[in-house]
């Protein structure tokens, strides 16, 4: 048996897959955290500061000092852990928010797997990719640079750093590249699929049952850097084109997400309902708002065409279940998703500024569905022989575990 401390700003967020498996094995997992909610079994002990960032400080070192307070404050529980006798052998951890910086300093032998989810970089990645959106330059440059900064100290004393795809690996530098393992946390397969008979009832609309052309939109926030301008754009051609065809348009509307603001304060909806909205009819363009996971999946298994689109960043889980649920996949031209689709295969690919050839896509998707039937299957087979969370990715997860910790077995 041995002693796994979870150290995540949110827990149980991205390792709760992990627990089932290390807690049947008997290992002693205790976790450190800002938020998120109890596990059974699994002590939580939520760190607190009484201090926040210092006003006037040089704007580059905003993100590491607040950082640095959060690693300072997580460090405090690790102390109160060591003093009640808790010496883990293995840190979990997720550095992004500064907790994991200063763990190796209280328990020195504790070996350490860190997620590597984004090591900005102010050129082929988010920042730099959209020049309608970004224009700030240097200045852009050296804040990407900065952000990095306390990440990187945490990753210098990783064991391993494993990343969900190659694109999210290859953003690290060299240095800290040769310790990246590509071990995505995958999907629940079982669950995730292209429910048969689905129906949706949305608000007061008619229900749908997928009879008539159905396009999927997600966003965790409406926002440019997951392509919400350029799908708002394509949609006045698509809905003359198809005169039947009900678009969802599934996420927040909150001003901010992983990108800039919208400008003079308001959403991103209601800055291209400026451009487009008079071209948009009401009844057939839905904006459900934020939905449950069911609720996502039910639309997911009557869409006709998913739409996922993003800056070189992060690949969302949205688009891995998207696949898993057969939809057509119409996807950005961008590193994120060149890691999951083969264009003509199990997806399409469509360059992410070119608006009409995202309509046209859509078009051709709605007016003729069976030409699309083998990228369908392909789609769901991609996600069930790479990305199949039981049966793939746990067992990558628990075998770099157990070569840490020797002893154990699961």
């Amino acid at each position: 048996m041995a002693k796994i401390l979870f150290v995540h700003n949110n827990f149980p967020g991205r390792f709760e897959f992990l627990l089932p498996s290390l807690k049947a094995a008997s290992h002693q997992c205790v976790a450190i955290a800002q938020g998120g909610r109890q596990v059974e079994g699994i002590p939580l002990l939520l760190w607190k500061s009484n201090r926040s960032s210092t006003p006037g400080i040089l704007d580059l070192a905003v993100r590491a000092e607040a950082d640095l307070i959060r690693g300072r404050a997580a460090a405090d529980c690790a102390i109160q852990l060591k003093e009640s006798g808790f010496e883990p052998d293995l840190i979990i951890g997720h550095p992004a928010w500064g907790e994991v910086t200063l763990m190796k300093e209280i328990f020195p032998d504790a070996r350490q797997i860190l997620v590597g989810e984004f090591y900005y970089k102010a050129k082929g990645g988010d920042v730099g990719f959209d020049p309608e959106f970004q224009d700030g330059g240097a200045v852009d440059a050296f804040r990407v640079h900065a952000k990095n900064a306390v990440m990187a100290m945490s990753y210098a004393e990783a064991d391993h750093i494993i990343c969900p795809t190659p694109f999210q690996a290859s953003a690290f530098p060299p240095a800290l590249r040769d310790r990246a393992l590509i071990i995505h946390e995958g999907i629940d397969t079982d669950r995730i699929y292209r429910r048969a008979c689905a129906k949706l009832k949305l608000g007061d609309t008619g229900e749908l049952d997928g009879s008539t052309p159905i396009v999927t939109f997600i966003n965790r926030v409406f926002e440019p850097m997951r392509g919400f301008h350029i799908m708002m754009r394509a949609l006045p051609e698509l809905l003359r084109a198809v005169p039947n065809a009900t678009v969802l348009m599934i996420g927040s509307e909150k001003t901010a997400g992983y990108g800039a603001a919208a400008p003079e304060g308001g959403t991103w909806r209601s800055h291209m309902m400026k451009e487009v909205g008079d071209r948009l009819d009401p009844q057939r363009v839905l904006f459900t708002g934020p939905v449950p996971h069911e609720t996502m999946l039910t639309a997911l298994s009557l869409s006709w065409a998913h739409v996922y689109y993003t800056y070189p960043f992060v690949l969302s889980w949205s688009a891995l279940e998207a696949m898993a649920c057969e939809c057509v996949f119409v996807g950005s031209d961008t590193p994120p998703v060149r890691d999951v689709i083969e264009h003509g295969v199990n997806g399409l690919l469509v360059d992410f500024f070119d608006v009409g050839a995202l309509s046209k896509t859509l078009i051709d998707a709605c007016l003729h569905p069976a030409r699309f039937t083998e990228l369908r299957t392909a789609a769901r087979q991609t996600v069930l022989q790479h990305y199949d969370q039981k049966r793939i990715c746990l067992p990558a997860w628990l075998k770099v575990i157990d070569e840490l910790l020797p002893a154990a077995r699961y």
